[in-house]
């Protein structure tokens, strides 16, 4: 039953001390949103409104608004209003997930802002219901099944054990104002059409259905609590870690179940069965990439590198210029993203009547080859770097020092080549110079 003490236990089984933080109230006008508004202020809770007016519905939206505002203004509750108007750029389709952007977005403006900690929304036991046939439907696994989170992100939702019935009684018997969306009524979108010809069958056949649908979708969060919790375990078992990748062993994250597959490799965003299979047989050095990450097969290692804004928009240089000063140097700029395993300062004089201007920077690429410094003959750069016990990824953020002829005149930090290098006859040197305190990594 919804009362006021047993609305205070549900918030406190959310958040601890529920008084010492701040709320913005995600509030619409209807009986779940104005009951919830309610409850906060009977609770002795600081709160704050924000209301939509998405100009859907004409004046019934207007009215929606003024039962939000008028509220607020007899209870001297700070209120946030926005207007939907033709800058939004409302589309034809795709209304709900429209509205649902626009509303987010201008809550989350609203919280930073105003500086409050958790978002409150008016969910109930019936959308819970309604979430769990839609998602019943799309095959989405546990975490689906068990529907709308109570605490997500610093999203809050009190009501969720509470029914859309017991919502209207407390609304009724505390003579609390709303208004009625009568579009719910219209059974022109799916999670409508669930409202008003699935679920009411649905409860026909089991007058505790609601009832035990709840103890149900408790009891499959606390079986998703589990599962994530191992999965985890499993994860870590598998891991190791450097400064900048995760990395998994390929051959023991292959024993496990599909199910263990998918739920720790959707987690960096590859979350389709035919990608995962891909990456298990993919051959060495294959690469694979997601919305956030890059996914790299070395040998029997999986490696999960976070990209960056410039991975991300293809904005990566593979070459770039560089300048020389009046004294004939050229200091590595600070900007350059160098992988250098050493943290020793390293200085490299060439020859620059040797060499074609200007000299640049650029990627390794297939058969590239130079001549070591203090070796005998050329060596293939790939076979000097594997030598080296270079790590992959080391390996991969190499940098050339070419010229303007594109001959190699080092390899950035580890060798300079022998046939540019200043000698006892070089006339004029050309300095090539990094420290450690440009803190290039």
């Amino acid at each position: 039953m919804l009362d006021y003490l047993s609305f205070k236990n549900q918030l406190k089984n959310l958040i601890e001390s529920p008084e010492n933080h701040s709320y913005l109230l995600a509030v619409s006008g209807g009986a779940d949103s104005m009951v919830l508004a309610s409850l906060f202020l009977n609770s002795g809770i600081k709160f704050q409104v924000a209301h939509i007016n998405y100009k859907l519905r004409g004046e019934d939206s207007d009215l929606d608004q003024k039962v939000v505002q008028d509220f607020c203004e007899k209870n001297h509750i700070p209120f946030h209003l926005y207007e939907v108007s033709e800058k939004d750029n409302k589309p034809e389709n795709s209304i709900q997930l429209w509205a649902r952007e626009l509303r987010y977005n201008f809550f989350k403006q609203i919280q930073q802002q105003e500086k409050l900690e958790f978002l409150v929304t008016a969910h109930h036991l019936n959308d819970q219901l309604e979430t769990f046939i839609i998602n019943l439907s799309k095959a989405s696994g546990i975490n689906g099944l068990s529907g709308i989170p109570p605490n997500d992100n610093n999203i809050l939702r009190p009501l969720l054990q509470f029914s859309k019935e017991e919502i209207y009684e407390f609304a009724k018997k505390n003579s609390i104002e709303f208004r009625e969306d009568l579009s719910n009524k219209k059974s022109d979108y799916l999670r409508n059409k669930i409202r008003n010809e699935i679920v009411p069958k649905l409860l026909e056949t089991n007058d505790h259905f609601l009832e035990n649908f709840g103890k149900s979708s408790s009891y499959l969060n606390q079986t998703k609590d589990f599962v994530q919790n191992q999965i985890k375990e499993i994860e870590n078992r598998l891991s190791t870690f450097n400064k900048d990748h995760k990395i998994l062993s390929k051959e023991k994250l292959n024993e496990e179940s599909d199910f263990v597959k998918f739920e720790i490799l959707k987690k960096y965003g590859f979350n389709q069965e035919e990608e995962i299979s891909k990456i298990f047989k993919a051959e060495n050095g294959s690469s694979f990439f997601s919305k956030e990450y890059q996914l790299i097969i070395n040998r029997n290692e999986l490696i999960f590198s976070k990209l960056k804004l410039s991975d991300i928009l293809n904005e990566k240089p593979e070459e770039i210029i560089l300048n020389i000063n009046e004294n004939h140097e050229i200091i590595l700029p600070e900007s350059l993203e160098l992988k250098i395993s050493t943290a020793e300062s390293f200085e490299w004089l060439l020859d620059i009547e040797k060499i074609s201007l200007p000299v640049k920077l650029r990627k390794k690429k297939e058969g590239d080859v130079f001549f070591p410094i203090g070796m005998k003959g050329k060596k293939k750069i790939s076979k000097f770097l594997r030598d080296e016990k270079l790590s992959f990824f080391e390996k991969e953020n190499t940098w050339l020092l070419c010229d303007a002829k594109d001959q190699i005149l080092g390899i950035l930090p580890y060798r300079q080549d022998g046939r540019f290098s200043a000698g006892k006859h070089t006339k004029k040197i050309l300095k090539i110079k990094w420290t450690e305190k440009q803190q290039i990594i």
